[in-house]
Formats: C-alpha cells, sequence, structure tokens
C-alpha cells in the first residue's frame, strides 16, 4: 500500500477514486509545523547562527501528525501531493521532516487541477521537493516572525496597536494614505450644460464639445449663463461620420482580477471569493463523482494550458459556430510575476454552468459561471460595433452626438460586461450635413468635484498587485487582519482607516519608512523570488534585512514617546491617582495611571434592567440577572440582604415523567446537577425530594 498525503480532506475521496485500491490518501489539514516561540526574543530563530529556525508541531494538529506517522508506517511509499505553491512545497518539506523521509528520493506530486487526467499525470511524472522553493517559503516566514514579534511589541507598548507585519503595514498605509487625502480634499464648482436638440423626429442629448475651438471649462454660473445665451434656436449638422470599431475580450481570471470582478458583479469580499473558489477547486460530488471544477485559483498568471485551448476551441466552434473563435492572448509578463501557474479556468467546457447547477450553491454557481464564461470568451473574437458620430455646431459653439449599435457579438455571446453602454435602438436615423436641427431644451446644472471614492476590497488587490505588495496567496489574508485588528472599518466592502489605523500607519512611517514603503516590500518580495531561483541565499537575504532593521527598533524605543493615556475625570479608590481608558487583549477598559505599582482595574459597570415587578418578601424591585452559565433568572434587587428568586414555571411533558413522587403528587424526572444525573420531583422548590441514579456495574 502506498500512501498520498495531501493537505485538505476534501480532496482525499477524489485523488483515492483515481489512484485505486493500492493508495491510501490523507490529508495534513494545512500546515503541520510552525516557529516555535521560544529563544531570544522568542523569535524561535537563532539570529546568531545563519538564521537556524526552531519548529514545534502546531498544538491542534498533533492527533493529525500521530494519524500520518502510523499511516506512513504501514506504507510501502509515502508520496507528497500538498498545493502547488511556495506554502504546499513548505508542507512537503515538513512533512518529510516530521515523517523521516528523505527529501532527495521522496515522491512529490504537482498538479493544478483536480481531475483523472491531471492526477494521471502527475504520477507518471513526480519530482522531488524543491528545497529553493523551501528555503523561499523559510526566509519569508523568518522576516515576518522578526518584523511581526519585534514591531508589534514595540507598537503596543508605545501607541497601543496590536499588531504589526511586512505586508499588512504597508497595505495599511495605501489605505490610511488615500482617506486623508479625501479628508483634505475641497470641492470645486463646476457647470455643465444640458442640451437636447430633435433629429429624425427624435430628441437627443447633447455634448458641449468645445467654445471657439477651445475645451470647455465652465467655473460658475455667469460663464454657464453666457454659454447658454448663445446657444440658438437650430443647430447645423457640419459633419456625420460612420466607422467600425471593434473591442477585445478580457484575458482569463488571476486571483487578484477574480476578487476584483466577484466583488464588483457579485458583492463577493475578497476572503469570500477565495473560500468559494477553494470548494470549487478541491471538488464537488456531481453525478455521483467527486470533481475538481476549476484550476489552482492562487495565481498570477493569464496562460492557458494547450490542453485547455484545445478542447476550448473545439467546443467554440461546435456551440457557436467557427466565426466566434479568436486567438490565445499573449500575456503580459512583468517584472513581480511568478508565473507558477496558468490562469484560473473550468477544468472541463462541457461542465457547462447550467449543467451542474444544481450540484452548486447560489454562491458557487455564480462564480463558478464568472471563471468559466471569463476563460472561454478570452478565445472569441472581439466585439464589433457600428458608430455613427454627429457633430453639431451653433455659432462658436460645437456639440457631438454619438450613436452605437453591434454589428457581432463575438465574446459577448458569453461574457457581457454590465458597463458597456446600450445600444441605439433600431437604424440609425438618415441625416444630412447642413440640414438645421431645432433646440428643444438648454440649461446649465451646478456640479462640485468630488473627492476620491475610497477604497474598495477590490480596487485593494488591484493596487496591492500593481505596486507589488503580498502576493496572490496574501491579498485576502491581509485584508482580513487589517480588520481583525481595528485598523480599517468595512461597510458593504468599502474600507475605511480607523483612527487607531491612521495613528499607527503615522507612526511606522515616521520611525520605519522603509519598512511600510511600497516599492521596498516589492522589493522584498523580489529578493525571495532570487531566494527561490538561487540567486541569493536565505543567510544573505535574511542578513542585510535584520542588521539594519534591529537598530531601528532599538532606536525607536528611546525616540519613540508613549501615547498619552486619556484620563477619565475619577480617582483611584487604591492609591488616589487618576483612572485612565486602557486597552486590553478584549478591549478598552478602566485602570490606574499608576499601573505596575498599583493594579487597580474598575469593573464593568452593568446596566440594571428592572422587570417593573416587586419583591414579595421585602417589596423592592425585581431585575434581570446571569447565572454563570449566562441564563438570565428574575431576583429580588436587595441581594444580598434579600435572596428572593422568582420561580421560573417550566412545562414539563409527560413523557419525561420516570415514576411517582414518594412525597407528594407531583413526579420524579431526570435532572442534571453538579456532580450529574439525579432524579428530582417536578413540584421543586415545593418539594425537595431527590433519589441518585446508580449506574448498572459492568461485569
Amino acid at each position: 500500500m502506498k500512501l498520498v498525503i495531501v493537505e485538505s480532506p476534501a480532496k482525499c475521496t477524489t485523488i483515492k477514486r483515481y489512484l485505486g485500491e493500492d493508495y491510501r490518501v490523507e490529508a495534513s489539514l494545512g500546515h503541520i509545523r510552525d516557529l516555535a516561540t521560544k529563544g531570544k526574543g522568542g523569535l524561535g530563530v537563532d539570529v546568531d547562527n545563519g538564521f537556524a529556525p526552531t519548529y514545534i508541531i502546531n498544538k491542534d494538529k498533533e492527533g493529525v501528525v500521530g494519524k500520518l506517522r502510523a499511516a506512513a508506517r504501514e506504507a510501502d511509499e509515502v508520496i507528497l501531493a500538498t498545493d502547488p505553491d511556495r506554502e504546499g512545497e513548505s508542507i512537503a518539506w515538513h512533512l518529510a521532516q516530521v515523517l523521516g523521509l528523505d527529501v532527495n528520493k521522496t515522491k512529490r506530486l504537482e498538479f493544478h487541477e483536480i481531475t483523472r487526467d491531471s492526477i494521471t499525470e502527475a504520477m507518471q511524472s513526480p519530482r522531488h521537493i524543491d528545497l529553493n522553493l523551501v528555503a523561499s517559503q523559510e526566509t519569508r516566514r523568518i522576516l515576518d516572525r522578526i518584523i511581526g514579534f519585534k514591531l508589534s511589541t514595540l507598537l503596543y507598548k508605545k501607541i497601543h496597536s496590536r499588531s504589526a507585519g511586512r505586508v499588512q503595514s504597508a497595505t495599511l498605509k495605501l489605505i490610511a494614505d488615500h482617506d486623508l487625502e479625501i479628508e483634505a480634499f475641497v470641492p470645486e464648482e463646476y457647470w455643465n450644460i444640458l442640451t437636447s436638440a430633435r433629429l429624425a423626429h427624435k430628441d437627443f442629448p447633447l455634448t458641449l464639445v468645445s467654445v471657439n475651438g477651445e475645451e470647455v471649462k465652465i467655473s460658475n454660473e455667469k460663464e454657464a449663463n453666457k454659454i447658454l445665451a448663445q446657444i440658438p434656436e437650430n443647430l447645423v449638422i457640419s459633419n456625420i461620420k460612420k466607422e467600425f470599431r471593434t473591442k477585445e475580450s478580457k484575458e482569463p481570471f488571476t486571483t487578484s482580477t477574480m476578487q476584483q470582478e466577484a466583488f464588483a458583479r457579485l458583492k463577493f469580499k475578497t476572503d469570500k471569493t477565495q473560500r468559494e473558489a477553494q470548494k470549487l477547486y478541491e471538488g464537488i460530488e456531481v453525478d455521483g463523482e467527486h470533481v475538481g471544477l476549476i484550476t489552482y485559483m492562487r495565481t498570477d498568471s493569464t496562460r492557458l494550458s494547450e490542453t485547455y485551448v484545445q478542447r476550448a476551441t473545439a467546443y467554440i466552434i461546435e456551440n457557436y459556430g467557427k466565426e466566434y473563435l479568436g486567438r490565445v492572448k499573449k500575456e503580459k509578463k512583468t517584472e513581480l510575476m511568478q508565473d507558477a501557474h496558468e490562469a484560473i479556468r473550468p477544468t472541463s467546457n462541457h461542465r457547462t454552468p447550467d449543467s451542474i447547477r444544481k450540484y452548486l450553491t447560489s454562491d458557487q454557481y455564480r462564480l463558478y459561471k464568472l471563471i468559466y464564461n471569463r476563460a472561454l470568451a478570452s478565445m472569441m473574437k472581439p466585439k464589433k460595433e457600428e458608430v455613427m458620430t454627429i457633430t453639431l455646431k451653433g455659432g462658436d459653439l460645437e456639440f457631438k452626438l454619438e450613436l452605437s449599435h453591434t454589428v457581432f457579438k463575438g465574446y459577448e455571446a458569453v461574457y457581457y460586461d454590465p458597463e458597456e453602454p446600450k445600444d441605439y435602438s433600431g437604424n440609425f436615423p438618415t441625416l444630412d450635413i447642413g440640414t438645421e436641427v431645432p433646440v428643444i431644451s438648454k440649461s446649465g446644472e451646478q456640479k462640485y468635484t468630488q473627492a476620491p471614492a475610497k477604497y474598495s476590497e477590490a480596487k485593494l488587490v488591484k493596487l496591492m498587485e500593481d505596486v507589488g505588495i503580498g502576493r496572490p496567496s496574501t491579498y485576502a489574508s491581509t485584508i482580513k487582519i487589517l480588520k481583525d485588528r481595528k485598523y480599517v472599518d468595512d461597510v458593504g466592502g468599502i474600507l475605511t482607516s480607523t483612527e487607531q489605523g491612521k495613528k499607527t500607519a503615522y507612526v511606522l512611517n515616521k520611525y520605519f519608512p522603509e519598512i511600510i514603503n511600497a516599492k521596498y516590500t516589492a522589493k522584498m518580495e523580489e529578493q525571495l523570488d532570487n531566494v527561490q531561483s538561487a540567486v541569493e541565499s536565505r543567510v544573505q537575504a535574511l542578513s542585510s534585512f535584520y542588521n539594519t532593521f534591529i537598530k531601528q527598533i532599538d532606536n525607536a524605543y528611546v525616540i519613540m514617546y508613549k501615547d498619552r493615556e486619556e484620563p477619565t475625570g475619577d480617582i483611584c479608590p487604591k492609591c488616589g491617582s487618576p483612572l485612565v481608558y486602557k486597552e486590553g487583549a478584549n478591549g478598552r477598559f478602566i485602570g490606574c495611571s499608576n499601573y505596575p505599582a498599583c493594579k487597580y482595574v474598575q469593573k464593568e459597570k452593568k446596566e440594571v434592567v428592572y422587570t417593573g415587578e416587586t419583591c414579595p418578601i421585602c417589596g423592592r424591585p425585581l431585575v434581570e440577572r446571569k447565572d454563570k452559565k449566562g441564563k438570565k433568572f428574575v431576583a429580588c434587587s436587595g441581594f444580598p440582604t434579600c435572596h428572593y428568586v422568582k420561580e421560573e414555571k417550566v412545562v414539563i411533558d409527560e413523557s419525561q415523567y420516570v415514576k411517582p413522587c414518594p412525597e407528594c403528587d407531583g413526579h420524579l424526572i431526570k435532572k442534571r446537577g453538579k456532580y450529574g444525573y439525579f432524579l428530582g420531583c417536578t413540584n421543586y422548590p415545593t418539594c425537595n425530594y431527590m433519589e441518585k441514579i446508580y449506574k448498572k456495574k459492568r461485569k
């Protein structure tokens, strides 16, 4: 028996079916080890000895590791089939270390889609673990640990910010800077001229394009009225131009463009898009078979495999006709592109969205349809439309009217862009140059320039990709961290930096301008790629960064002022020092400003909820309280002087009766107490009779 180890349990059944009875497939459930938090500075890294890492098995993975070790002992061979990226390569290496496998001999499978053909091909041409790729991931992890631990500790002590990091802090600065730009924006007044004219018995809105041959810029009402006074009762058609134009289809999805499009069209946030895409990649039960529906969803490439191109070509010709078949777009490579995987595409052209809709959730169907149609449309002919441009003049004023309609749908037969302007209905009007047309209406419209729009998640992802912050696998998780740390607020996918977020970005930019700089972060990504391609060693990369960074940290501890704690106006009852607002792991609280000499913490004042009833014993008001388990009950507000608790009427089903109570007319039922189950009377607390439940002894 051969053991194959993958990352996700969702893949196990599918891959097992493809491989047959001679194979056992188990899942590691992601990373099994991580850096320890012991040693110098709690880094889990021996800085003085080549940045040697100390790894420990994650507590929640001890059971998984035990199971994998037992399975490996029973297996004739262990094959590693983790995800085809930097993290997946690292997981494979850690598995080899923990299971005692020879990294130079252990087979490593690489496949980018979970289909029979892809798995079979991977089995026929296995490779070994790429140690350069592992070194790159390890370097990244150590960098993130050093930056994260050192910066986070500093920021928490000085300004009570909960964390900082190489990618998250650079991303936070992008948002905070943009929000400050919006706050500083001063609106400017401008005016539009709204004009309509009647052409061929139909009214059309016109666009004013020039005055005296110069571009129009109207700053106030006086200028607008001056132009309105110049518009005559009739305009003359001075030019009519007809032409054809084409519009190319978009490239197939990368991680970034998929997240942007899913937000724009489906209103999915980035983490939701990644979750749904992960499910489609790992596979869905279709016609009794678990199949992967899309290729690997973490990629920066728009490249399509030759196999897909051939299948898609045949599908387009068969279903749309040869005239719809376009060309495969040439990939535009950039310096930051890794191109480790092809674009996100469907694994089968004949598994159309509608044909498998009943097997998918609504969200899975919508995302799959988006991916399927985008990949297919990328290989189809451009859209072709006819455009009629009409120029009209009235004195020194020139107006324009543009009409268009589609003459060949091309890729839009599959992938329609909702932002495209609607076609002009019917045939173009028959017009002649020199014809006078009447002006039907004219008016001025006051407007003000608008501040830049706040970043949506999709816009931020595009910006991160453009400037080189992070990688496809980190976009969604980075945004999630910023939200979890309360550095940004998220309302419907629109991100706004909080006051704490702005403060954090400001302090980091002041004391660590390089770390938070987008260009520096992109350069660091390039350095990690150099480690991957063996151009630079991990020790060189880490040393060049560490020495400078530690000097900055030490300097910041000396010169950075602590945030002044906000006083509450009250005095500490223990030592007489002012009470202040503090930030803790569980949020804001009130404590003594003389900490650590005085450790007084004010208990949270809970709002009293009165029921409107009075205590039958002492006459005080009854209030709502909670027990240790959070269950509500009604009791006297005079506690501890009065111990009255309102009896809660419980309706008991007769089927719960065990036997009659020997002391009253009630029945004994099974109840749970502090020390386990017992039999108690239904008339409690009037009747306190109870019996133990004796367990039968095992023979």
